[in-house]
């Protein structure tokens, strides 16, 4: 008979998802906002090929229409202004009525404003913190509620390479997505608990129309971005579509509190 000693004794692994399952969101239901165009509309895209059902929303119904023409019969929209926050209880409520439980929140939505930081006026940085910080934590409050009360969920952030260096002239911005990463690592400790994981994405120089705007105006700054990311091109929204489809599935089941760059490396170039 042989002694196996405490290190050789097998562990039985279990396997809850098999590998044909694990990068799908094959009936899951997720709300994305500002899903109309930009990096939003990428990230519903990507999902809606892994499956999922989505619920994009927005100010601008023309643009959520023609979105939801684009996506498929998955898709639906729901028009509304996340910074009017007294609204966002009954948009979390209609949306469930009329959808089903919400799986998966990407909290998308987002201003920028390119101001020397001396110019910048109370009104421009309040602006900027009711849509990305404010506006963000209400809609995060209503999901997750109802995600803890159900014991599962995942909620993204969209973060900014903002959040992590001195990017000049973006004062408010740099200001909430700083606040948007302590958020992460708050509600992932709080919510984590209740197999509620809350993770950020944290976007590099991605081509999308935004920025072609910004960097055409900006030729030196473009220059600057490309020589400091190793892999010496900007990103494609897609990128960020892929990665937030990988932090909504089971195949990061263990992953809570985490800031993902996906920036080509740019936050490491020297």
């Amino acid at each position: 008979m042989t002694n196996l000693s405490t290190s050789e004794v097998p562990i039985k692994v279990q396997h809850h998802h098999s590998h044909e399952t694990a990068f799908s969101l094959e009936g899951k239901l997720i709300l994305i906002t500002g899903g109309g165009s930009g990096i939003g509309f990428e990230i519903a895209q990507c999902m809606t090929y892994a499956g999922a059902r989505i619920i994009i929303t927005g100010r601008r119904e023309d643009v959520l229409k023609e979105a939801v023409t684009q996506l498929g019969k998955n898709a639906h929209y729901f028009v509304n202004d996340v910074t009017d926050l007294s609204s966002l209880e009954g948009l979390v409520n209609n949306i469930e009525l009329a959808h089903g439980p919400i799986d998966i929140l990407v909290n998308n939505a987002g201003i920028n404003m390119k101001k020397p930081a001396l110019e910048v006026s109370d009104e421009d940085f309040n602006r900027i913190i009711q849509t990305n910080l404010n506006a963000v934590f209400a809609l995060t409050r209503a999901c997750a509620a109802r995600m803890i009360a159900r014991k599962s969920g995942t909620i993204i952030m969209i973060s900014s390479m903002a959040a992590y260096y001195g990017i000049d002239r973006v004062v408010a911005y740099a200001a909430s997505k700083s606040g948007l990463e302590g958020m992460v690592k708050v509600l992932a400790s709080e919510f984590s608990p209740h197999n509620v994981r809350v993770n950020a994405i944290a976007p590099g120089f991605i081509e999308t129309n935004m920025m072609k705007t910004a960097m055409s105006s900006d030729p030196d700054r473009m220059n600057r971005a490309l020589n400091r990311t190793p892999m010496g091109k900007f990103g494609k929204p897609s990128d960020i579509g892929w990665a937030a489809v990988f932090l909504a599935s089971d195949a990061a089941r263990y992953i809570t509190g985490v800031s993902l760059p996906v920036d080509g490396g740019n936050s490491i170039g020297f």
